[in-house]
């Protein structure tokens, strides 16, 4: 399990994290999103150990983090920017963590070779940018960590790639409780992965739930109405957003859906439709309730 719990951070007088808690579950895979700036990848910094916080505490199996040898050996940071000696090779890099992870696994290393198809005595800096990516996933599967922290993991994979890789995260999840932290930009693919979500803003979190749950608070309501629309339900405070199209109205809002349903239905609207949402489009409506609107972010 990993905890994070109060936790602050400042760079010179900026805020980048401020009070922020998330849990993720053993054997679970937890999406993280946010807004540009958020601060995602300082989160993910600190929980890996790069970066200490500066208030707060951090766990990873009861223990702390920042220094701890015996935690970091379990757990492998995939970042954004990927980063590699500069004359190594896979197979160097391969030696390398051999020596300093203890669960490094060498049959898998193997096994998959055959997954990824690189060569493994390129130098990996001559690499393009996709390769370096399937070479990062490669040594760090190798190492068969318990905890895998990933930052825009999928950023440069063609779209065969991805599921390759996406399959393999699912696998050691399901098989050895693998527990996962993935940041990413592309929700579609968050949504296909992760148990759990959590939304941050400008440093701080702002939404955590199961994704199950989360889908199931907000709700997508088309509905047509004879006569005058009835303005009552439009000025409900868990009301996101709603627009006009024609003679119908498109609404979002947050709630039960039995009680959604009632609510409407006393006005009698010759339409009513619930219509199923996906992430980026809570992601979107979440992030409007708060101000961070498409009209205020697009020229």
């Amino acid at each position: 399990m990993i905890e994070a719990k109060n936790i602050s951070k400042m760079f010179d007088d900026s805020a980048a994290l401020t009070d922020v808690s998330i849990n993720v579950k053993k054997g679970s895979i937890y999406g993280l999103v946010g807004s540009n700036g958020a601060g995602k990848t300082t989160l993910l910094k600190i929980l890996a150990g790069v970066y200490r916080q500066d208030q707060g505490e951090v766990l990873i199996d009861n223990q702390k983090v920042f220094e701890n040898i015996e935690i970091k050996s379990k757990t492998v940071f995939i970042p954004d920017s990927l980063y590699f000696f500069s004359q190594y090779t896979v197979k160097d890099m391969a030696i390398f963590y051999q020596r300093i992870y203890a669960n490094w696994n060498e049959e898998r290393y193997q096994i998959l070779k055959n997954a990824f198809q690189l060569d493994e005595h390129k130098k990996i800096q001559q690499m393009s940018k996709g390769m370096q990516r399937q070479a990062a996933f490669w040594l760090a599967l190798s190492i068969t960590p318990d905890f895998l922290i990933l930052d825009e993991p999928l950023d440069g994979l063609d779209p065969i790639m991805r599921q390759k890789v996406r399959n393999l995260i699912i696998q050691d999840t399901a098989e050895r409780e693998m527990t996962v932290l993935i940041s990413s930009h592309n929700l579609r693919e968050l949504e296909d992965l992760c148990d759990n979500i959590g939304i941050l803003h400008q440093g701080r979190l702002i939404v955590e739930k199961e994704l199950d749950d989360l889908k199931s608070d907000i709700h997508k309501i088309q509905a047509a109405f004879q006569g005058d629309q009835p303005k009552k339900i439009f000025q409900n405070k868990n009301v996101l957003y709603h627009e006009k199209r024609g003679s119908v109205r498109l609404f979002i809002i947050r709630g039960k859906k039995e009680e959604i349903i009632q609510e409407v239905s006393q006005y009698q609207p010759l339409v009513l439709d619930i219509l199923p949402l996906t992430l980026e489009e809570i992601f979107i409506y979440e992030m409007g309730g708060i101000g961070y609107e498409i009209k205020n972010i697009v020229i």
